[in-house]
């Protein structure tokens, strides 16, 4: 009688803890939400409410057989990302319109425990609209950053041939600092004065990761490379003149380094160099 008694009382609670109140006090049943999202953290939960009896075996196996998403009807909102890749969907401003940009930081807001929201290449009204509308991101540039991930140990470095090069650099600091990383800065020392490099050694030898942001001939990476143990992602940029064909001479020069292992991404792609320091550095966002 007493372990009837205690099997009943469990299946009491496991029936309540079933339960939702909703606004106004109505009381339903708890399901789990298609298109949520699921990184470690939910899928960790997802496991516990498996165990715990709060979710069914065939519950949890459907959430799991489908990527979820959510379909906002013009964008379909990756939440499954951060568990597949390690790293957050980016909201890619061109081509969409200011509403559309909101909407989707906004998706990716409404999970509290989610990591960090970046929204790149943005206009100023794109910017303005989603800030006014989800109040809190940290603008820089054409790049705004919500909830940004916990700071990191690993130092990375910066390294932009010249000014018109700060633009590119300055979209994978912020991307960088979404990430957790506190990237530290060079700038204006490219290849036509070799001195302003060499003075900045110490950082080379110590940063954990390198990026090398350079237009023109894009020479720049190549020694960098040649002086640094750590992994060098460089970034042709299209600052130049009409020989440089808008950054492709850079980026065929880049490809074609002797320095062995470089890693090199497309024109004027500051956010994509950010994202690869982070898949180089392991796991970026930390939970």
């Amino acid at each position: 009688m007493v372990h009837l008694a205690r099997y009943r009382l469990r299946g009491t609670l496991r029936a309540a803890r079933r339960l939702v109140v909703m606004p106004g006090g109505m009381v339903r049943p708890w399901r789990w939400q298609h298109g949520r999202r699921m990184d470690e953290t939910s899928m960790r939960r997802l496991l516990e409410q498996l165990r715990d009896g709060m979710v069914s075996p065939d519950d949890a196996l459907r959430r799991l057989r489908r990527l979820p998403y959510s379909d906002l009807g013009f964008a379909k909102v990756d939440h499954h990302r951060p568990l597949r890749q390690g790293l957050p969907e980016a909201v890619y401003g061109p081509g969409k319109s200011p509403d559309q940009c909101a909407r989707i930081v906004g998706e990716l807001l409404a999970e509290l425990d989610g990591g960090p929201v970046v929204l790149t290449r943005a206009t100023r009204e794109q910017i303005e609209i989603a800030l006014a509308a989800h109040p809190g991101g940290q603008p820089s540039g054409s790049t705004v950053v919500w909830r940004p991930a916990p700071r990191r140990a690993e130092l990375v470095a910066v390294f932009a041939a010249g000014t018109a090069d700060l633009g590119t650099a300055g979209e994978c600091m912020a991307a960088l600092g979404a990430l957790g990383f506190e990237p530290r800065l060079v700038a204006d020392c490219g290849v036509a004065g070799m001195h302003r490099l060499l003075e900045h050694q110490d950082l080379l030898h110590s940063a954990s990761a390198v990026v090398v942001v350079a237009g023109m001939e894009g020479a720049l990476a190549s020694l960098v490379g040649s002086l640094t143990a750590a992994p060098v992602v460089a970034v042709p940029t299209s600052a130049g003149y009409g020989s440089s064909f808008q950054g492709v001479t850079a980026l065929l020069a880049m490809l074609a380094s002797c320095v062995p292992g470089l890693c090199v991404v497309g024109i004027d792609n500051g956010f994509g160099a950010a994202w690869a320091v982070a898949r180089i550095l392991g796991k970026a966002v930390q939970r």
